[in-house]
């Protein structure tokens, strides 16, 4: 058995048989194995009177093909090796499972080792007396020969199929299981693959069961746009893209392509080749979405996920059907696979259009919400928030690296987006002109909780904690109060520590943003006699010297506390980035 880069170990020559047979424990509800082959027939199938969808290709591209195997979709699925067609005898002794007596229909996509297999199996079927079908699959637009001008291209022949197949499946077993005879199933299959166009990109190649080293790869920083499933040449690489770019390369590829015809809907997939976080893809998409419908089309159930894949290829692909009235009706149909399932019900194109959530009513007779001080002009909070964003923006890199010492390595990022986040809202929230602890207190209420909104994460949670608190104690202090204000931010500093130590459950000496505080708050409790920016600033010295103290402690409280002595000698993460905060909020009171 050999491990991979990929991923688990396996044993190639037995990877097929495995799986296959994973699937048909799991899904044994939806299919089962076809006896002496490498196919999965529906537990619906074989129908009588109803023709046989039958698909199939390559190992390594699941869902497709056995995914797909179910009501409403395909009745079977004959399946090769990894990425690799199946044979003709397992395509045959498949179709032979499958057979209701109406008819087969094959399809799948135009690689020569399935045309040539799936060609010889239904030669066989004939020769028996079962008449067949083919529908081949052809969406990839980045494939075949460069156009020339004068001449037509030829997609039965010049372009290879790819997630695109999802579509002309759907379509094609929606048929079939209305009843449909066979030369109308495949009339409709072959519609659907006509109007159907893929365009894909890769940031990564894939690495097979087995090997140690990729099959193919892609440049590092580089993406390879219209790169097929099995590792074919794209059409040109280009530099890294963001989401957006990415999203406009595939959109201001397809657009050309699609063909007339249609009622303005369009069936969306972006499909993941293997490796795509589905959030990265719903990032894409959002981008994709803008472009589709700026350019007079209607997404018309769209669908994000994974659809055929590549193992672990690193990439997407984006595929459009334009729908009308026919092709819609089967593509709404229900549909019940170990992949994909559609549920009965009307759907209209209303339902994807995102309905928003009505937000809170304002009370326009208030008057505006925040301060009345003039456009560029911060208040007290305001300023210092800013501060502290200013100069923890600066080391951000450098939290993120004491955090990944023995985290996860995102500090400095969410607690930047953080601050970011509460000095927007201490902007808008800040009652003014007057400066005085009670207006203080509101803004850094406000800001508390925009800042453990944006952050997320324990720290957010904690630094929120510390600017709300802190905040109820100054918004709670008697109008015109007299006494000194270092008296009255002591008294803040004791209860933000509180709560944050009793929301995070940690104590001061467990290598945690409290070795900071607590310094901090015993400092300024030292200094209430004098003026608060001496006072602060002799404080924000002490919280510094001890956040760098920390390097000499073992964490004891959350995910460091499992990596044992792994952070000695490291200062916490959580400590530094106080310590920085505490320190340019003194320089605003200088």
């Amino acid at each position: 058995m050999t491990t991979t880069p990929a991923g688990l170990g396996h044993h190639p020559e037995t990877f097929r048989e495995d799986w296959l047979e994973g699937l048909a424990d799991a899904y044994a509800r939806t299919l089962r194995r076809v006896p002496g082959a490498y196919g999965v027939v529906g537990r619906h199938a074989p129908r009588p009177g109803r023709v046989a969808v039958v698909i199939g290709g390559g190992s390594g591209h699941y869902p497709a093909f056995a995914g797909l195997v179910g009501p409403g979709l395909a009745a079977a699925a004959a399946i090769g090796d990894v990425f690799a067609s199946p044979s003709a005898e397992q395509v045959y002794r498949t179709a032979k499972a499958a057979d209701g007596g109406a008819g087969v229909l094959f399809s799948y996509g135009n690689y020569a080792g399935d045309v040539l297999h799936f060609g010889l199996a239904a030669r066989r079927l004939a020769a028996e007396g079962i008449e067949t079908r083919t529908v081949l699959v052809t969406d990839d637009v980045a494939s075949g020969p460069p156009p020339v001008e004068g001449q037509e291209t030829d997609p039965s022949r010049d372009r290879r199929g790819v997630a695109g197949d999802f579509f002309v499946f759907k379509v094609a077993g929606a048929a079939a299981e209305r009843g449909d005879g066979l030369d109308a199933v495949a009339r409709l299959a072959a519609r659907a693959n006509a109007m159907t166009r893929t365009f894909g990109a890769a940031f990564a190649g894939c690495t097979l069961p087995g090997a140690s080293e990729p099959l193919f790869s892609v440049g590092a920083g580089t993406t390879e746009l219209g790169m097929g499933i099995h590792g074919e040449p794209g059409l040109r690489t280009t530099r890294h893209l963001t989401a957006a770019e990415l999203a406009d390369e595939l959109v201001d590829n397809l657009l050309p392509e699609l063909p007339p015809g249609g009622d303005g809907r369009v069936a969306v997939l972006l499909n993941g080749l293997g490796r795509t976080k589905y959030e990265e893809m719903f990032v894409v998409y959002r981008r994709v979405n803008e472009r589709l419908r700026a350019a007079g089309l209607r997404p018309y159930r769209p669908e994000v996920g994974e659809f055929v894949t590549s193992f672990d290829m690193a990439g997407v692909s984006l595929s459009l059907l334009p729908l009308d009235e026919e092709l819609g009706e089967l593509y709404d149909a229900p549909c019940d696979t170990p992949a994909f399932r559609s549920l009965p019900g009307t759907h209209t194109a209303e339902d994807d259009t995102r309905a928003e959530v009505p937000g809170p009513v304002r009370d326009e007779a208030a008057g505006p919400v925040g301060g009345g001080c003039a456009p560029g002009e911060d208040l007290p909070v305001t300023k210092a928030l800013q501060a502290a964003l200013d100069l923890v923006a600066a080391d951000e890199d450098e939290l993120g690296r004491l955090d990944a010492v023995a985290g996860d390595g995102d500090h400095g990022i969410g607690i930047v987006r953080g601050l970011r986040a509460a000095v927007a809202a201490a902007r808008a929230a800040e009652p003014g002109p007057a400066r005085d602890p009670h207006s203080a207190g509101t803004a850094l209420l406000t800001a508390g909780l925009a800042l453990a909104d944006a952050s997320g994460g324990a720290s957010g949670a904690l630094y929120g904690a510390l600017l709300a608190e802190t905040g109820a104690v100054l918004s709670k202090a008697p109008a015109g109060r007299g006494g000194s204000p270092s008296a009255l931010f002591a008294d803040a500093a004791d209860a933000a520590q509180r709560a944050v130590g009793e929301l995070g459950g940690a104590a001061v000496g467990e290598k945690t943003m409290l070795d900071a505080l607590d310094p901090f708050r015993r400092a300024l409790r030292a200094c209430t006699g004098e003026a608060l920016p001496t006072a602060w600033q002799a404080a924000a010295e002490a919280a510094t010297r001890a956040a760098a103290d920390t390097a000499q402690l073992v964490p004891a409280r959350g995910r460091a506390a499992r990596m044992g002595a792994l952070g000695h000698g490291h200062p916490d993460a959580g400590a530094v980035s106080l310590a920085l905060i505490l320190t340019a909020v003194g320089t605003t009171l200088r």
